[in-house]
């Protein structure tokens, strides 16, 4: 009989300055996800911008974050698919931190839909805020992680690894971040610029994990590991990747899954709700 792999604390990992005297620029950064990475970073000594198109959400999580850990925190509003704004809160996290260190490429959409059902729209905006916002992201942090030899991070999937029914949006856009995140890599390297991908699996209490669950499946019993994921594991992986241990790892895509991905082609039947198109009206409701 296997036991649950245990979630690690941060604090019985890394010492607690090891981020002292850096700054972190985060898309996607409200919640989630990518909220765990940036909160797990300031409780190591990061200085952090976080981005959104919700400017009062922000204001409440970059409180929240600095409460939590007694690191400085910024909001800075702006939607990644437009370059102006993005270029906006740029300058905003500089001209409070004077440089940028670290860049989490992490503002994502997603829902079910079928290619027959999906429109051009859904498909637009998604291919919008995960790609052309990873780019966006890039081209206006760029010069700054040159001057600070700094390293990118960006949040993508497993989805794009193999046909998984319902994601064709996200996975021809999680397949772009990956292949801009490793020409960075290369690109920028004798800058000494990092770029690194981390593809979560099932991630229990977030967005996207309340939206693919098929209404109340429960993850976990199915993976190796023999749970489903925690935020926090996500972060621990993402405070490796910025950290002196990862100096030569660049170009790499880290899958934190619990071995998930491996099997996923074990676990899934053929979706028959794919020949029935009437009754999968009723469980895909695109919101964006």
């Amino acid at each position: 009989m296997s036991s649950a792999a245990p979630v690690p604390n941060i604090a019985d990992t890394y010492k607690q300055d090891l981020f002292k005297g850096k700054v972190l620029f985060c898309t996607g950064g409200r919640s989630g996800i990518c909220y765990a990475i940036v909160e797990s970073m300031m409780s190591l000594g990061v200085s952090a911008a976080i981005v959104g198109r919700d400017a009062k959400g922000l204001d409440e999580s970059a409180k929240n974050l600095q409460d939590a850990t007694g690191s400085k925190c910024i909001a800075a509003p702006a939607d990644v698919r437009k370059p102006e704004q993005i270029k906006d809160a740029v300058k905003r996290t500089v001209d409070a931190y004077g440089k940028i260190d670290f860049v989490i490429c992490g503002a994502a959409g997603n829902f079910l839909s079928p290619i027959s059902g999906l429109s051009e729209n859904a498909f637009r905006t998604v291919v919008e805020i995960d790609l052309l916002g990873t780019y966006h992201t890039l081209k206006a942090t760029l010069p700054y992680l040159r001057e600070s030899h700094g390293a990118y991070l960006h949040i993508s999937a497993t989805l794009h690894y193999r046909g998984v029914p319902f994601q064709a949006h996200v996975a021809a856009a999680k397949a772009g971040v990956d292949a801009l995140s490793n020409v960075i890599a290369v690109e920028e390297g004798p800058w000494g610029v990092r770029s690194n991908i981390i593809a979560p699996g099932p991630i229990l209490g977030t967005v996207g994990a309340d939206k693919l669950s098929m209404k109340g499946k429960k993850f976990g019993k199915d993976i190796p590991l023999s749970r489903a994921g925690h935020v926090d594991d996500i972060a621990n992986a993402a405070v490796y990747l910025f950290s002196p241990a990862a100096a030569w790892v660049s170009g790499s895509t880290l899958v934190v899954d619990g071995a998930e991905n491996h099997i996923r082609s074990l676990k899934f039947p053929y979706p028959e709700t794919l020949l029935e198109p009437e009754k999968f009206k009723d469980l895909v409701k695109p919101r964006l």
